[in-house]
C-alpha cells in the first residue's frame, strides 16, 4: 500500500497512532448539518443552484471529489453528504430503510437553505434519489441516477432475474448476523479493495490510494454494521407489509427531468436492470450508457462523467 495518501497514508495496522478522519482537505470546506433528527457530514464547494451527491456503497462522500470542483466551477454549488452510518455522520441504532434516508437526505437540502436542489445519487445513493423524488417532488428540482435501477425494477429482478441475482451475491451475504461485519473489517477491510476492483471495469483500477481511503473509511467506528443495514432491510422486507407498502408507494411517477447514466460493463447492477427505469418517469427522461465503464462512473471516467451532468445541468429543457 501506497504511504504518501493526502488523509495519512500509513496501513492501519502499523501505526497504532493514526485514526482516519473522513474530512478530507481539498478545494471544498466541509461541516455538519442537522437533518432528520440526525447530524450529517458534508464537504461543500462552489455558489449557484444546489446539487446535492449521494454516495454508495462501500464508499462515502469523497466519492465525488472530481464531480465537487467540476460542478462548482461551472456555477452550482455542489455539496456531497455522507449518508447515515457512513463517514462522518452520526451511527444512529436504526432508520437505514429507504423512506427515512431520502428524508435524511430532503432534511439536508433544508438545513442548507435551499428551496429545492438537483439530487444525484449513485448505487444505494441512487436508490435514496428515485426516492426522494417521489416522497418529497418539491424538493428535487431535478434527478440524476448512476448505476442505479428504479427501486421496483431493482425489486423485480432480485426476484425473478438469475443473473441479477448472481451478480448481488454480496447482497445475500450481507444477511447473515454478524459475519458480515466480520469479513469487511479482516484484515484491515482487504475485501473493500476487492470489491472495487471487481467491480470496476479493466482499464479503469482504483490506485493504491483510492483503495487505502475506502479501506480506512470502512474501519471507523461501527461502518461495517450501519453501511449494510439498508441491504439487510432491502432483502428482508419483500415480503414484509413494510416493504410491500414502500414499492406500492414507488408506484408513483417522477415528474422531474432525469438522467440516467450507467456502466455498460457495471458488473453488480446489471444495465438491463436498470433500463427501463424510464417507465416510472413522466417527464423528460435521458439514459446514457456508457462503454466500457463499469460500476464506479464518476472515479472511472470523472472528466466524461462530470461533462455529461454539467451539460445536462444546464440543459433548459432536457430531451426525452
Amino acid at each position: 500500500m501506497s504511504s504518501d495518501h493526502t488523509p495519512g497514508g500509513s496501513h492501519p495496522s502499523t501505526d497504532s497512532s493514526y485514526t482516519f478522519d473522513p474530512r478530507i482537505e481539498g478545494p471544498w470546506t466541509h461541516r455538519d448539518v442537522a437533518a432528520n433528527g440526525g447530524r450529517f457530514h458534508i464537504a461543500e464547494a462552489g455558489d449557484g443552484p444546489l446539487v446535492l451527491l449521494v454516495h454508495g456503497w462501500p464508499q462515502f462522500w469523497w466519492t465525488w471529489r472530481h464531480q465537487l470542483t467540476a460542478l462548482a466551477e461551472a456555477g452550482f454549488r455542489a455539496v456531497a453528504v455522507d449518508l447515515r452510518g457512513v463517514g462522518g455522520s452520526d451511527r444512529t441504532p436504526r432508520g437505514y430503510d429507504p423512506a427515512n434516508m431520502a428524508l435524511d437526505l430532503t432534511g439536508v437540502i433544508r438545513s442548507l437553505g435551499a428551496s429545492d436542489a438537483a439530487l444525484v445519487g449513485h448505487d444505494w445513493g441512487g436508490f435514496l434519489a428515485w426516492t426522494a423524488a417521489v416522497m418529497r417532488p418539491t424538493l428535487v428540482r431535478r434527478l440524476a441516477v448512476v448505476s442505479s435501477a428504479h427501486p421496483r425494477r431493482l425489486r423485480r429482478a432480485l426476484l425473478s432475474d438469475r443473473r441479477q441475482i448472481g451478480a448481488a451475491e454480496h447482497l445475500l451475504g450481507f444477511q447473515r448476523p454478524w459475519v458480515p461485519e466480520r469479513q469487511l473489517v479482516a484484515d484491515d477491510a482487504r475485501i473493500i479493495a476487492d470489491f472495487l476492483i471487481d467491480w470496476t471495469a479493466p482499464g479503469h483500477r482504483p490506485d493504491e490510494k483510492t483503495l487505502l481511503t475506502y479501506r480506512q473509511a470502512m474501519l471507523l467506528s461501527n461502518t461495517r454494521h450501519c453501511s449494510i443495514e439498508p441491504y439487510r432491510w432491502l432483502m428482508r422486507s419483500m415480503g414484509r407489509p413494510d416493504g410491500l407498502q414502500y414499492s406500492r408507494r414507488m408506484r408513483r411517477a417522477v415528474k422531474v427531468p432525469t438522467l440516467h447514466l450507467h456502466g455498460a460493463a457495471d458488473p453488480v447492477l446489471l444495465a438491463r436492470t436498470a433500463a427501463g427505469s424510464g417507465e416510472y418517469v413522466e417527464a423528460p427522461y435521458r439514459w446514457r450508457l456508457l462503454d466500457g465503464i463499469g460500476h464506479f462512473p464518476q472515479e472511472e471516467d470523472p472528466d466524461g462523467f462530470s461533462r455529461e451532468l454539467v451539460d445536462w445541468l444546464r440543459d433548459p429543457e432536457p430531451d426525452r
